[in-house]
């Protein structure tokens, strides 16, 4: 097993441990001459960018783990040049992100953390989704058991079998979706077409009633037309897996809105010990 692995510390590291000498970032901070030429393994989150001057701090790097689906924080080209290897777990945080969705839409809808009486319906609502992938899909099929009527935006249509098996319609036009939704649930890869993907514009064409849920990336989303649209009551309520930055400061306007709910990413450590099992193996 390689060794040392540089690990966040907020993270558990109960399975990490089994297999390497670990030390998180704050230790390696604190001594990097001491630790930087023994470290061969780097065990990141996707909210964690890996900037050049940890990488140049590492000459016995072999691998990065990455704790998420995309690389959007990883300079790939960059870290291929070191001929240091990048590893993810495409397709294994799915179901736990899906979950987390429903979860999210449920509380908010709810308003189970508030302990309030009254709420919003979910069974028979429209349930909008922004990306339809593996998460997309995942949290069609979810929606089922609520009888959530489902549209759908994506690059590429579904094809008929997909759709039929979880009841979605397909919506060419984004706008479309975001008028006709009770709930819209955000599950975009982040590039630079989705980056600022819903703004003012968008949230103007949702429905007064609507709760938006972003289970994506923070950037897809514009928070500072988030925030005025919750404030002035343009849509209902907002649940978030995810913001920019992570974790947002404790004086952010997003974290005191009584009608949001912020939980800074904690779908990626829903599957423990799953998805983390199968990351290590990258490393072994």
């Amino acid at each position: 097993a390689l060794s040392p692995c540089i690990y966040s510390k907020q993270l558990s590291l109960f399975i990490v441990k089994k297999y390497f000498n670990v030390i998180n970032i704050h230790q390696f901070k604190q001594n990097p001459l001491l630790y930087g030429p023994k470290v061969q393994a780097l065990f990141v989150w996707s909210a964690v960018p890996v900037e050049r001057y940890l990488l140049d701090s590492l000459p016995s790097l072999k691998v990065i783990s990455n704790g998420g689906t995309g690389f959007e924080l990883l300079d790939v080209q960059y870290i291929n040049s070191r001929n240091v290897k990048v590893t993810n777990t495409p397709g294994k945080l799915s179901s736990s992100t899906a979950d987390l969705a429903m979860g999210l839409l449920l509380a908010s809808a709810r308003k189970i953390v508030e302990k309030r009486f009254r709420g919003v319906e979910v069974t028979g609502a429209t349930l909008g989704i922004i990306g339809m992938g593996n998460i997309g899909y995942k949290v069609a099929q979810r929606s089922r058991g609520f009888e959530m009527k489902v549209l759908y935006h994506n690059r590429r249509q579904r094809s008929l079998e997909d759709e039929k098996s979880v009841g979605a319609s397909y919506c060419e036009r984004l706008d479309d979706l975001l008028r006709r939704s009770d709930f819209v649930i955000i599950a975009v890869k982040l590039t630079p077409s989705t980056t600022g993907l819903l703004s003012h514009r968008e949230l103007s064409l949702m429905k007064p009633e609507v709760t938006l849920i972003n289970i994506s990336r923070g950037q897809v989303l514009d928070q500072d037309a988030l925030i005025s649209a919750l404030q002035t009551g343009t849509i209902r309520a907002a649940a978030l897996d995810v913001t920019h930055p992570e974790p947002l400061p404790s004086d952010h306007p997003l974290l005191h809105l009584p009608n949001t709910m912020a939980d800074n990413a904690l779908a990626v450590v829903r599957g423990l010990p799953t998805p983390n099992e199968i990351k290590l193996q990258h490393l072994k």
